[in-house]
């Protein structure tokens, strides 16, 4: 019988192979397709970026107007998912609301023509267009207001911010939140990739496999970590009380959230960018006092633990981005899935082009040969 080493979280384990993104985590490098994120931050769209990531190629000049002006016109979405989301609970975390929302929109579009090129494009652009709509409806319906409507007129990020307050988004906000969906699309083989891909190797729609990611995507240990900061954030209350608060937690050995990554060993370079973009809303829009606490954590756990490779990770300044743009702190995660809805996408199309099932083994550690024991005995 052959004996399996057993990592717990398949840690260090290749699930599959991929073009799509590489990282080093100990140098800082994120790269899509072989470009570096720091050019594509500075350079191109989410679009554009999206289109790289899902089709394998920067796109032309005539092949990105074409799939913009696709996403432009598949925003909104049936009278029927909006009547099913006025029904969600109030309460209701706005990620249980997209993932719902997600699967439900494959009921409509459920053909599951796999083997046909207009069909996966459909499903694309269609994914791509609807999310932003959906998490703009919940905001608003949880609310007792109705959705506001797609403007065909605005681009990707700017009709997203126009959606949740019915107000054109000042330029330079719309550019910034452009940057963060691109700096949060796609990072490897990450547990909402990996349930995709799992997901995906069954062959079921891509609907299914975009609510399959979306309900990974909301723990608090992937995706839910930006709102946490905020949490902490406030917590902490002032810059004073920064040290005695991360030492208290270090001796605790408890984790402190936005801090630390798998993969990377050095400052996540996505956090870097983030910071850079926060610092320019500050600039334009004031001050945030919780970016100071946040410079004090940042250089208290620096100095505490960087020698073991703990950094700021994605979320630590993604929160304090949105938060200034006066996004709720319960959207932040959905935002993020806004924008991973394309990665997830492009490993779903890589998946179909060599599939085979995930069917991982296991470890027992159970016991063997119980007898039975019957129901009056017990």
């Amino acid at each position: 019988m052959m004996v399996c080493e057993y990592k717990p979280g398949l840690e260090g384990i290749p699930a599959a192979q991929s073009s799509i993104s590489y990282v080093d985590g100990q140098k800082g490098i994120l790269e899509y397709r072989g470009i570096r994120i720091e050019e594509l931050a500075e350079k191109s769209t989410f679009l554009e970026t999206a289109y790289l990531l899902i089709w394998g190629e920067l796109p032309s000049k005539e092949e990105l107007e074409a799939f913009e002006h696709e996403v432009r016109h598949h925003r909104r979405i049936k009278y029927r998912i909006r009547d099913m989301m006025k029904c969600f609970p109030e309460s209701g975390h706005p990620m249980d609301a997209l993932q719902a929302s997600a699967a439900a929109l494959g009921l409509f579009y459920s053909l599951r023509d796999l083997h046909n090129p207009a069909y996966i494009r459909d499903s694309v652009v269609r994914l791509i267009a609807t999310i932003p709509t959906m998490v703009a409806a919940f905001q608003l319906m949880r609310k007792g207001n109705d959705p506001v409507r797609p403007r065909d007129d605005l681009d990707y990020s700017a009709n997203f911010l126009y959606m949740l307050n019915e107000q054109e988004p000042d330029p330079l906000a719309a550019r910034i939140f452009d940057i963060c969906l691109i700096l949060h699309v796609e990072h490897t083989m990450n547990a909402s990739t990996f349930s995709a891909r799992v997901t995906a190797s069954t062959l079921t729609d891509p609907y299914a496999v975009v609510a399959s990611a979306v309900g990974t995507l909301g723990g608090p240990l992937h995706g839910g970590a930006n709102e946490e900061v905020i949490q902490m954030l406030e917590e902490i209350g002032s810059v004073e009380n920064v040290r005695p608060y991360v030492e208290e937690l270090i001796q605790r050995k408890a984790k402190i959230m936005g801090f630390g990554h798998r993969v990377y060993k050095v400052k996540d370079p996505r956090a870097t960018i983030l910071q850079n973009l926060a610092e320019q809303l500050f600039a334009k829009f004031g001050a945030d006092k919780y970016y100071d606490i946040a410079q004090e954590v940042e250089r208290v756990v620096g100095e505490k633990l960087g020698s073991k490779g703990i950094y700021p990770n994605v979320d630590f300044y993604s929160g304090l981005v949105y938060r200034k743009m006066g996004i709720p702190t319960d959207l932040f995660t959905p935002i993020f899935a806004i924008a991973r809805v394309a990665g997830w996408l492009a490993h779903w199309k890589e998946q179909l082009a060599e599939n085979r099932i995930f069917r991982p083994t296991q470890v027992y550690n159970g016991k063997h040969d119980i007898a039975y024991t019957p129901i009056e005995q017990r």
